[in-house]
């Protein structure tokens, strides 16, 4: 489906040339047509990237909607904390199938590496800091239950970093190193 601005052009140049007029092949009209198509290309690839970068937060933060869903008051660190624990450990039932799977003597699968990968850098997270919503204000967990799924939908929220030994630092939105 083109774009707006493609459609812009489509538009322009029906309207200046007629329905059915065949455009030549290095005509100006021509161009405009490719650069519009060109720009829709680079526009769609760009959004591609960048929903690529964000799901990995977005699912983590969904996670920690539904956790929350039946919480009515604020959370303290140590429940928090055993969150997080439970969500790094949502992928230890599919590593240990893919590693029962596995022959003896075989390498892991690309799978495996990557889900040894994953947790690995997020157990490092946790170490210094894991960046999730702050659940201990009252007003950000509501707003957290309200929450629609959308990536434009987060700023409005509160987020923390939480470490391993229990301490709590404010955070940015979107994560940025150990803001």
């Amino acid at each position: 489906m083109p774009s707006h601005r493609m459609s812009k052009v489509q538009k322009h140049i029906t309207k200046k040339k007629g329905k059915n007029v065949a455009l030549h092949e290095n005509s100006r009209d021509t161009r405009r047509l490719q650069s519009a198509a060109q720009r829709d290309d680079k526009i769609n690839r760009l959004s591609a990237v960048r929903e690529k970068q964000n799901r990995p937060y977005l699912l983590r933060i969904k996670s920690f909607q539904s956790y929350t869903m039946e919480h009515a008051s604020p959370l303290s660190i140590p429940e928090v904390q055993a969150m997080i624990d439970d969500f790094l450990g949502r992928d230890d039932e599919e590593l240990a199938t893919l590693k029962a799977e596995r022959r003896p003597g075989r390498p892991p699968s690309t799978r495996e590496t990557l889900l040894k990968q994953n947790q690995a850098m997020e157990q490092g997270e946790y170490a210094s800091g894991f960046w999730v919503p702050d659940l201990e204000d009252a007003e950000n967990l509501k707003q957290l239950k309200k929450w629609n799924g959308e990536w434009s939908g987060l700023p409005t929220l509160k987020f923390a970093r939480i470490s391993k030994d229990g301490v709590k630092r404010e955070s940015s939105f979107p994560p940025k190193g150990l803001s």
